[in-house]
């Protein structure tokens, strides 16, 4: 099994960094900035970093590709249909590539970007900028119907899925969840652990799929109370939940 940690780069975004015992090797998941990643290595000479997995092609998770390929020879991974730097091994919807001896599932969730893609193995989800813990990705290319179908195809995975996004929007995602629906006691509680943790300067993530379900407005458009709520702000109008979810991430935007 992988151990998997993270390496704080920017102000809140999250490097993934993999690690395979039994080889020494190593991958990193959306390397914005290279420097934290060679920091580790230095660090840790005895590992090698043999592959980057990279989810789309915002700079801040494909800013630190080029110059990590060019230290460590690693073999990059990206979306077929983005610009991704050095990238080696274009993938595509429903590909499969083994990585530090795991087969990941690739699954395309066009929304945040148009080629953004998600790595899946055994209860581990790598989502980029689509799924965040306790939100979703703003819709800088596709569409809310993309976006909501993205969002359906990763809860359909298993519920002990852990969810390893890549920034640490909990906080600020919750109080828009409390917002949504103030009588859920489970996004209530959430609110304050999340809370306990950050103040305390710990990381909220990874997520479950499972606690997303109870707890993300996003996820949660087919509820009655989240449609009520969106009745209430923008009048009544048995809308499907693909409407739902582009009249909550409008609100979202500017909450």
């Amino acid at each position: 099994m992988i151990q998997i940690s993270a390496l704080p780069a920017f102000t809140d975004n999250y490097i993934w960094l993999l690690q395979d015992h039994r080889s020494q090797c190593c991958a990193v998941v959306d390397p914005g900035d290279a420097a934290p990643v060679q920091a580790w290595l230095a660090e840790h000479p005895d590992w090698r970093l043999s592959d980057i997995l990279i989810t789309h092609h915002h700079h801040d998770h494909v800013g630190g590709v080029e110059r990590l390929k060019k230290a460590t020879g690693a073999t990059v991974y990206g979306p077929a249909s983005e610009n991704i730097p050095a990238r080696d091994v274009a993938l595509h919807d429903n590909d499969r590539i083994t990585v530090l001896g795991c087969t990941f599932d690739v699954y395309a969730v066009p929304g945040h970007t148009l080629g953004h893609i998600a790595y899946y193995y055994h209860g581990l989800l790598f989502c980029g900028d689509t799924l965040f813990a306790a939100g979703c990705g703003r819709l800088f290319e596709g569409t809310p119907e993309q976006m909501h179908h993205s969002l359906g195809r990763l809860a359909a995975l298993p519920e002990d899925t852990l969810v390893y996004c890549t920034h640490e929007y909990t906080l600020s995602n919750l109080r828009f969840a409390v917002a949504v629906e103030p009588d859920n006691a489970a996004i209530a509680e959430r609110f304050e652990k999340v809370s306990q943790l950050r103040e305390a300067g710990r990381m909220s993530l990874p997520s479950t799929l499972a606690l997303e379900k109870l707890t993300n407005p996003f996820l949660r458009t087919g509820e009655t109370s989240v449609k009520e709520k969106v009745d209430e702000r923008i009048g009544p109008n048995n809308r499907s939940p693909s409407e739902v979810f582009a009249a909550l991430r409008a609100w979202k935007d500017t909450f």
